[in-house]
């Protein structure tokens, strides 16, 4: 893995260093220096967050009102690096009270650095999960006056939690009522040509979950994917009718998921975090089911009148129904005047974009909508050119509908007390980068 951090600095916004770490030999001291005067004092700041000087790298970031600045001379992970600090200013915000600027690093500066030491270990990135390291280092920063007056509540049973077990989640968790809330959101990004041809179609979805229960709970996920439905049949002597299959491409899952068991099982486990979480991400580039086809005509009349008819139809279930529809239709910016006919919703030419939107409050399933509209044009002195036509974008949100075919076939919960769980789980889809060309 290749290295985070050779240095790290702390800097106000006149090029004061507030606070410095150095974990490798392979930089100077005074590499802050050469930050000065060829990115801050040169003002490019904010151009790139990366820069090459002489021998080295500067990746930068600003936080309120102080520079935090990472200093590498060999092939350093970048993602990895502002992860990093993107982490880490999430910790001393939890120790700060949530305040994280030149006042709060001049007040805490001893705990700074103690902090800087436990989650930075020669330029490779350590536990920076505030729940355990508020185990082991129990000093209290100094709040602002400003600042969030909560106290975290002591974290039982620390040796399991600092061994890292399940350091995502803290014991001793007591609901009077279990729940787990699964939601899978979807967006669907599509560009089609305007004799109804798909060009370019994907789908990106996120598992999200919330959890109230009680213990230490053991949950098992099940889909109605590829790789765990040949699993399962495998398992089994008969394999059983669970519907369409799908393929997940570029899935990335939560820390608190047992990759070993979904290598053996195929079956997602874990033991969750308390309350709100994202559990997977994931990509569906084939078999995908478009919620919308949209049809437009779009005719010039001469050099001042166009015709524009469009027609929508929805292709997901009769019983199913979207809400939020907006069609945005692009116009030419000499549009002078707008007629238009609708069978449903309602219409109106925005200048500022110029575009005819068409919003439809609640879109039913099995349905077709069209919109027609005559366009006058001011007449221009100027020769005619062919007009290069901007798409057509949707925006819309179908409840209870997945364009991937992701359902969720179990949702188990073991807990060794034996409670009873409520699940519930919900889908959406809604549009991403949704254009047809005109």
């Amino acid at each position: 893995m290749p290295v985070a951090a050779s240095a790290i600095y702390f800097l106000n916004l006149r090029g004061d260093v507030l606070i410095n770490r150095l974990y490798r030999d392979d930089v100077g001291g005074n590499m802050v220096d050469a930050f000065r005067m060829h990115i801050m004092q040169s003002k490019e700041l904010g151009t790139c967050p990366v820069r090459q000087i002489g021998g080295c790298s500067f990746l930068y970031m600003r936080i309120s009102n102080v520079y935090i600045v990472i200093v590498v001379s060999s092939n350093a992970n970048v993602a990895c690096a502002f992860k990093f600090v993107v982490e880490a200013v999430t910790l001393f915000k939890s120790y700060f009270g949530g305040a994280f600027d030149e006042d709060a690093i001049r007040n805490n500066f001893v705990l700074i650095y103690e902090l800087l030491d436990e989650i930075m270990d020669f330029g490779y990135p350590q536990n920076l999960s505030p729940e355990i390291l508020k185990l082991y280092i129990t000093q209290e920063g100094v709040r602002s006056s400003f600042s969030s007056k909560h106290v975290d509540k002591p974290v039982p049973n620390a040796t399991l939690q600092v061994t890292g077990a399940v350091g995502w989640r803290r014991e001793g968790l007591v609901y009077k009522k279990n729940e787990v809330f699964l939601d899978i959101v979807e967006s669907v990004n599509l560009l089609m040509s305007s004799k109804g041809s798909v060009l370019r179609c994907d789908v990106t979805g996120k598992v999200l979950m919330k959890c109230f229960l009680t213990g230490m709970p053991d949950l098992k996920l099940g889909l109605n994917d590829k790789i765990g439905l040949e699993k399962e049949s495998q398992l089994k002597s008969r394999p059983t009718k669970s519907g369409k299959t799908i393929e997940l491409d570029d899935v990335t899952f939560h820390q608190c998921v047992n990759l070993t068991r979904f290598n053996s099982e195929k079956t997602v486990s874990f033991v969750p975090p308390d309350g709100e979480f994202e559990l997977m991400k994931y990509r569906i580039t084939e078999g995908v089911n478009l919620p919308f086809r949209v049809l437009p005509t779009i005719k010039e009349l001469g050099r001042t009148r166009m015709e524009v008819n469009v027609k929508v139809k929805s292709v997901f279930g009769a019983k199913m129904f979207a809400l939020g529809v907006v069609i945005k239709i692009p116009v030419p910016k000499q549009t002078a005047k707008t007629n238009f006919q609708v069978t449903s919703g309602r219409a109106k030419y925005n200048a500022a974009i110029d575009c005819l939107v068409w919003k439809i409050r609640k879109f039913p399933g099995q349905t077709e909508s069209t919109l027609s509209a005559e366009v006058e044009l001011i007449s221009t002195i100027t020769e005619k050119k062919s007009l290069t036509r901007p798409p057509i974008q949707m925006e819309f949100q179908v409840p209870m509908f997945t364009a991937s075919g992701l359902r969720v076939r179990f949702l188990k919960v073991w807990e060794k007390s034996g409670y009873n769980t409520v699940e519930w789980v919900r889908y959406i889809t809604k549009a991403g980068s949704y254009e047809i060309r005109c």
